[in-house]
């Protein structure tokens, strides 16, 4: 807290806060809890369409499916506690986001994991990585929902930190909504689920300021401890107590613990809480009221319920194994007052907790885009470069240690560029998270807009029409002004970029302080989005024998951020900029293509550009190809920047060569550039060969993350 807040606390209550308002007021007013910095810019996006039911402002936002079935969509960050304790910061990550789906009144359904670390050459990388990894797969399948898909990737601006984002989506019917706010005094306060320690106290406050250099020792006590089996035990009760239509609001309590659930679930309407604090349940003696307002401690719910439903509902948690106890009621005076051993321990307005005050940083614009000439570099050096990326190299290390299929409804399974969960006999759920830190260092705003557009063609790439999307922003300290500018020239593209293909964002999340010892992290963002996909119209990604190889799209000479780039070490250029026409134009296109049976795989061209897209498609496939680069669009005659230029609104499809006349009358930009059959990836130029290679060597590289973390396969 600063001082001017400090100062105006005191103006407000005419006194000065005792050691417990203290505590409440500087969790509430911390950044991760209030969004103080960060609130002004977030109203610029755009958050209505016809699929939204519930905006940003709960615990997760609401989509429309179809009319019988709505999805709860929400997502978060856990990176300082990943950064500090790995396995319990991302389990405990995993556990809160399933939480905020949950007290919607959705079964959660399935998780996504965009994960971000520093050079794997690094053992201290390599142990953030495996554990972070090791906590999100043990937390998923204990708890029976599966992780489909995220992203696993390595920059230098992260050595020795972590970004950990977890998506997660449930799925319920109409009826069983259930907000976060109550609509009258009167009710009922009930908490549910794990006992109250020590663990996770400040966990908000630690979140909203810089690690230093020994955070691992000194920040370990404010990483929460993960705890799967009452949490699984906790989504069967809280759902059976919600279908009893008997649930008046709901919370979970994640960061701020008791505190903030408490406070926020009575202020949102102008009504205010008593919380009987010694009745807490503890699972450590001598506790303080301090402790027990502010710990953050998982697998808790916070019930408002009617005084007459109190024992009934009491009862569907005793079946299921929960310890339950009333802490509260509601009350129609807007306070919030904490008694501890029959005396008054704490009494403050509640808008003083649950409405904070807005902070505006000062700004300062930078231009670090310069122009960079592409390295004469030969083609298979390149390819090798890019091919063997940490980035570009195949995950299924990460997602084979996590049950993707439990629940029984993963139709494509990670790997592929969207999930698609089974709804029902004839739709399913399209899932999907992208971002680009080095595409939003150069450039914050054309970063932010090629995040949207990449996930749009993920969708679309699986034959889903996007509903909806969140967003999760990760940003070093808003008191540098460079990083201040840099977030609002990010929401700004957001922004730009969704009221483009009419997309809204339902809800998402803001992550600053994203430093070590002063070292700022690149601007993150990361957009999650869903779609509706026909499940008898998913196409494949892999080549197939004797199919002919088109790409859709203009190839320009952009390598700024590329990968290319950053395996050479070249820095500057141009970040990619997105042209909205084409690229809803083209992504229209692939739904109608994908929808008439014209095309068999389909892939979008991103990281590593039209190179490592086709030999994706090729390993996928485990078809091999010829392929002309000369024949692609291309506003560039160098067969290096065609080849690994990073250009939005761009796909690879095979098809039979029967459809070629009518894909051509599809799309604006549309080029045969070779067929798939085989067993050599070959690239030529103007009927030249730059590159050939055996599929099988190929697959050897891609399938080599084992041996960057220094074990056997």
């Amino acid at each position: 807290m600063f001082p001017h807040e400090e100062k105006l606390i005191r103006e407000r209550l005419k006194r000065e806060p005792n050691e417990l308002e203290c505590a409440m007021l500087e969790v509430m007013w911390s950044e991760h809890a209030s969004y103080k910095s960060s609130r002004p810019w977030l109203k610029l996006l755009p958050a209505e369409n016809e699929h939204v039911i519930l905006g940003p402002g709960e615990d997760a936002g609401i989509v429309r499916f179809d009319d019988e079935t709505w999805i709860a969509v929400g997502i978060e960050s856990h990176n300082h506690p990943s950064a500090v304790e790995p396995y319990g910061g991302a389990a405990t990550g995993v556990g809160g986001i399933v939480r905020d789906i949950l007290c919607m009144g959705a079964r959660p359904i399935a998780l996504l994991d965009p994960i971000r670390f520093g050079p794997l050459d690094k053992e201290r990388n390599r142990y953030l990585f495996e554990y972070v990894v090791k906590g999100i797969a043990d937390y998923g399948n204990r708890i029976g929902v599966p992780t489909v898909g995220g992203e696993t990737e390595f920059d230098e601006s992260l050595d020795n930190y972590t970004l950990v984002n977890v998506a997660c989506v449930g799925v319920m019917k109409p009826e069983h909504l259930v907000h976060s706010f109550v609509e009258e005094p009167g009710l009922k306060l009930i908490l549910v689920g794990n006992r109250t320690g020590r663990d996770g106290i400040h966990g908000v406050t630690f979140a909203s300021e810089e690690l230093g250099e020994n955070a691992e020792e000194e920040d370990r006590s404010a990483v929460q401890i993960p705890d799967p089996f009452t949490e699984k035990l906790l989504i069967e009760a809280t759902l059976e107590a919600v279908y009893t239509g008997r649930v008046k609001a709901l919370k979970d309590l994640g960061g701020g613990g008791l505190t903030c659930a408490a406070s926020e679930m009575a202020g949102k309407k102008g009504f205010g809480a008593v919380i009987y604090a010694d009745r807490v349940p503890l699972r450590e003696p001598g506790m303080t009221p301090t402790e027990v307002m502010i710990s953050e401690s998982q697998e808790r719910m916070l019930f408002a319920v009617k005084p007459e439903d109190v024992d009934a509902l009491g009862k569907i948690f005793e079946k299921h194994g929960l310890e339950w106890t009333v802490v509260g009621e509601i009350i129609e005076e807007p306070r919030f007052v904490i008694y501890w051993m029959g005396e008054k321990a704490a009494d403050l307005p509640v808008e003083l907790l649950a409405d904070v005050p807005t902070i505006e940083w000062e700004m300062r614009s930078y231009s670090i885009e310069k122009p960079a000439e592409t390295p004469d570099v030969s083609f298979g050096d390149a390819l090798g470069l890019v091919w063997s990326s940490p980035n570009v190299v195949s995950k299924r290390w990460v997602w084979e240690g996590y049950d993707y299929e439990v629940q029984g409804r993963t139709v494509l399974k990670p790997g592929r560029d969207s999930a698609i969960l089974k709804l029902n006999d004839e739709y399913g759920l399209a899932f999907t998270a992208d971002g680009n830190p080095s595409h939003s260092y150069l450039n914050p705003y054309h970063g932010a807009m090629g995040a949207v557009a990449e996930v749009v063609r993920n969708l679309v790439s699986v034959g889903a029409k996007p509903l909806a999307l969140v967003d999760n922003l990760n940003f070093a300290s808003p008191e540098r002004p460079e990083v201040y500018w840099s977030f609002a020239e990010t929401v700004r593209g957001l922004a730009d970029a969704a009221k483009a293909f009419g997309l809204a964002y339902v809800s998402g999340n803001v992550s600053f302080y994203n430093e070590v010892a002063g070292r700022p992290i690149k601007p993150t963002p990361v957009v999650a989005g869903l779609g509706k996909a026909k499940l008898e119209e998913i196409p494949e990604m892999g080549l197939g024998d004797g199919l002919l190889i088109g790409i859709i799209g203009i190839t320009k000479a952009e390598l700024g951020g590329s990968e290319l780039f950053a395996r050479l070490g070249v820095e500057g250029g141009f970040t990619p900029r997105v042209n909205l026409d084409e690229e809803k134009a083209n992504a229209e296109g692939i739904l109608k293509a994908i929808q008439k049976g014209l095309v068999r795989a389909v892939h979008d061209v991103s990281r590593g550009g039209i190179a490592a897209a086709l030999v994706e498609m090729a390993v996928s496939g485990n078809v091999g190809f010829t392929a002309d680069l000369s024949r692609v669009f291309s506003e560039t005659s160098n067969p290096i920047e065609v080849a690994f230029s990073e250009s939005h609104g761009r796909y690879i499809v095979a098809f039979p060569e029967e459809n070629l006349d009518e894909l051509r009358s599809t799309f604006r930009h549309f080029a045969v550039i070779g067929k798939a059959g085989g067993s050599d990836a070959v690239f030529l130029w103007d009927g030249r060969e730059l590159f050939r290679k055996p599929l099988e060597e190929l697959k050897e590289v891609h399938e080599s993350l084992p041996r960057l973390l220094g074990e056997e396969e």
